[in-house]
């Protein structure tokens, strides 16, 4: 795949940009508030200390991979945002502490597990050897130092996969990925039946017809 532009093949949904939407009926000043704000989260640590910053960012490229043709969504900063902010979802496990805890002693792990089997950091490993640390912290196999498997499990499963996850479809960028309009308000949206789209929702293309949607969804507001 090219460094500059996307694999047509890729592209569902081409020339799409749901920020086009941001001056139109589909987005009202609420609307506006919410994307703005979270287009304007920096991308640097703010709460994580600065290794905690970099074993963030290295599960994050581990889970949600990002093509080289366009800025990434900043993973790393959006959950270092939840922390700072303490925004919590409302529960928790109880074998779990609360989730700025959680999320300090599940990367402390991640870093101390990497140096005592490789004597590297968790971010300096290659892809392979970090994805093999995850994949035995989803099995309940990966525990360090008074942090037992099972809470390791809890917090790959429960926060690493659900809070990167979930800052990725939060941005525009994916939004646009998968076609998504945003927030229904004020517009909403009117043909409900299947294989049934109202002109401001995007067009999802075909390997035959890329080109021409792409030429159709630069209009769609």
């Amino acid at each position: 795949m090219s460094d500059t532009l996307p694999n047509p093949l890729d592209e569902r949904y081409p020339g799409y940009d749901v920020l086009d939407k941001r001056l139109t009926p589909s987005w009202n000043d609420a609307t506006r508030r919410v994307i703005d704000a979270r287009l304007a989260v920096p991308r640097e640590a703010r709460f994580l200390n600065a290794l905690e910053w970099r074993t963030l960012s290295a599960l994050c490229d581990r889970v949600m991979p990002q093509p080289t043709y366009r800025p990434p969504v900043p993973l790393a900063a959006y959950v270092d945002q939840r922390l700072l902010s303490d925004t919590r979802p409302g529960f928790r496990d109880a074998a779990l502490p609360p989730q700025r805890e959680t999320w300090k002693n599940g990367l402390a792990v991640f870093e101390a597990e990497a140096m005592a089997r490789h004597d590297q950091s968790f971010h300096a490993l290659t892809p392979s050897g970090q994805e093999a640390l995850m994949i035995e912290a989803g099995a309940g196999r990966l525990g360090h130092a008074g942090w037992s498997a099972e809470q390791m499990q809890l917090f790959f499963n429960g926060h690493v996969l659900t809070d990167i996850l979930g800052a990725y479809y939060a941005h525009p960028t994916a939004w646009s990925e998968i076609g998504f309009g945003g927030p229904a308000s004020p517009r909403g949206y009117v043909r409900m039946q299947n294989d049934r789209r109202d002109p401001w929702e995007a067009i999802e293309a075909t390997p035959e017809t890329v080109e021409k949607t792409r030429k159709e969804n630069r209009n769609v507001r």
